[in-house]
């Protein structure tokens, strides 16, 4: 679906480069908020994937996921800014979110499984106590991440966003690398979790799990064990995806409210347990964001309630996901 939107807007702003200029306004800001949308949706993605895992396949409800992600961007900045190396800040801060995600699961949710209302309240609690902690122990300053200087830098896209009065030569939109590189980097992660949960016995292992998980036990599988890594992997996604929303923008007290958020809206939309959905509601829940902050910027943070209220209404399982 991206790649068509993409090839359909090629077509509209190259072949037809001022075509639809009083149609949009500005070219260049259109383009630009669209790719600002497409990689939102890609971090957005990085985190609501984790929590899909957590929320849609185990049905854990785990409300402290925003503090994870926070946790994970403050980690991978005090790594990065300690070592130099950017690329390193992702494993450190997937380890740590990750081991924190275990004893989460071992100490939390083993405890009170199957109790919805419980889970809540519980990790709520943890959530208020880490935010707290992270505002103890960094402050309320903005932290950024800064990348390596190879990705530092516009990169030249396919889209012409006007001619030049001088030469009469096409302008290209220029659009930070690092952004197209971590967009990227978002769908491989995409790619490979699809292909783990559906083509993998690890992948059936854990479906099983989810449908039955008494008769999985029954067969000799260690199906906590099985849980407690899958929940230590989300809960690392989430760390990763802190890292990349502090290169992306900044982490600061707060985000982790608002990346909580729109992991709920994203799993809604793209329907619970789903990948593919998830993927799906993270790129319409960042266009929606991005295109609507340029264009009707007073409620742009409504439309993505709107987006999520109108498939409840048509489907109630999400775009992609199963019906109950």
């Amino acid at each position: 679906m991206a790649a068509a939107v993409t090839i359909l807007l090629w077509l509209l702003f190259s072949i037809w480069p001022n075509g639809l200029e009083d149609a949009v306004g500005s070219k260049k800001i259109f383009l630009n908020a669209f790719f600002n949308g497409v990689t939102l949706g890609g971090l957005y993605f990085l985190v609501a994937s984790g929590f899909t895992l957590i929320f849609g396949l185990m049905r854990n409800v785990n409300l402290a996921h925003g503090s994870l992600y926070l946790l994970g961007g403050y980690v991978g900045y005090e790594f990065a800014t300690l070592t130099g190396y950017w690329l390193l800040a992702f494993p450190a801060a997937f380890i740590v979110v990750a081991a924190l995600g275990v004893l989460m699961q071992i100490f939390v949710f083993q405890r009170i499984e199957g109790q919805e209302l419980r889970q809540t309240l519980v990790t709520i609690g943890i959530s208020i106590v880490l935010a707290d902690l992270l505002l103890w122990a960094w402050g309320g300053n903005f932290y950024s991440i800064s990348p390596p200087s190879w990705l530092i830098g516009p990169l030249d896209t396919f889209f012409v966003t006007g001619i030049s009065s001088s030469s009469g030569e096409y302008i290209y939109l220029k659009y930070p690398l690092v952004r197209i590189v971590i967009f990227l980097a978002s769908v491989v992660v995409g790619i490979a979790m699809w292909l783990l949960l559906n083509r993998t016995r690890v992948g059936m292992i854990i479906l099983a799990g989810v449908d039955d998980r008494d008769m999985l036990a029954a067969t000799g599988v260690r199906i906590q064990l099985v849980f407690i890594g899958v929940f230590a992997f989300g809960a690392g996604l989430a760390g990763v995806a802190g890292v990349v929303g502090g290169t992306f923008q900044s982490i600061a007290p707060g985000e982790d409210v608002r990346f909580l958020l729109a992991s709920l809206v994203v799993v809604i939309v793209g329907g619970m347990g789903s990948i593919p959905g998830a993927a799906l509601g993270a790129l319409l829940i960042g266009l929606a964001e991005q295109i609507g902050s340029v264009y009707f910027p007073t409620y742009a943070v409504v439309l993505t309630f709107v987006i999520m209220v109108v498939v409840l209404a048509f489907r109630p399982q999400g775009l992609m996901g199963r019906a109950a």
